[in-house]
């Protein structure tokens, strides 16, 4: 019988839904600055949601301070108001042209609130990486069915993909810790 399923799909799959986790989770603020808390926020220009990122230069002059320096001047308030709006709790300050956010520290209930949202992403990513192994198993038994694959070969198939799904698992559970610990971090 001719092997015609291709686990590396199913691999590369995963591998993207990992990525994705990565960057939600530097989106969520630590007490440090970093300009990914930015990277959720779209702001209402020229007739269409924009990222911060491809209307101003950000930069973080401080451990504790994002700058924002807008190119069009008309659009700085536009800017503000969707930081006011995100789910940041940062007060943006505006002079002219240039946004300064000053991160404040983290109070216990807000570090106990972040370990909440990251823990439901970690679940999401988890979710997201079991659904990729069901297609890969539904998959697996359609081509036994139709005799494109032997027995042997779908058990072998389905040892490989339970095997990215627990490895993908536990570097999730590794992430979420790490960021965890950052979070808890004074």
């Amino acid at each position: 019988m001719t092997n015609n399923f291709n686990e590396k799909n199913y691999s590369t799959k995963m591998d993207k839904s990992i990525l994705s986790l990565k960057k939600d989770i530097t989106t969520l603020r630590t007490g440090r600055a970093n300009t990914n808390m930015l990277d959720t926020i779209k702001v209402n220009v020229y007739g269409q949601l924009m990222p911060v990122d491809q209307l101003a230069t950000i930069s973080v002059p401080e451990a504790r301070l994002i700058s924002i320096q807008v190119w069009d001047k008309a659009n700085a308030p536009l800017i503000e108001s969707a930081i006011h709006k995100s789910e940041l709790g940062i007060n943006p300050q505006t002079e002219g042209q240039t946004i300064r956010l000053k991160i404040p520290d983290l109070t216990e209930e807000r570090r106990k609130d972040l370990i909440k949202v990251l823990k439901n992403m970690g679940e999401k990513g988890k979710v997201s990486i079991r659904n990729i192994r069901r297609d890969a198993n539904e998959e697996l038994k359609k081509k036994l069915k139709d005799k494109k694959i032997s027995e042997d070969e779908s058990k072998n198939f389905e040892k490989i993909i339970q095997k990215l799904t627990d490895s993908n698992i536990n570097n999730i559970d590794k992430m979420l810790s790490d960021k965890e610990k950052e979070i808890l971090q004074v």
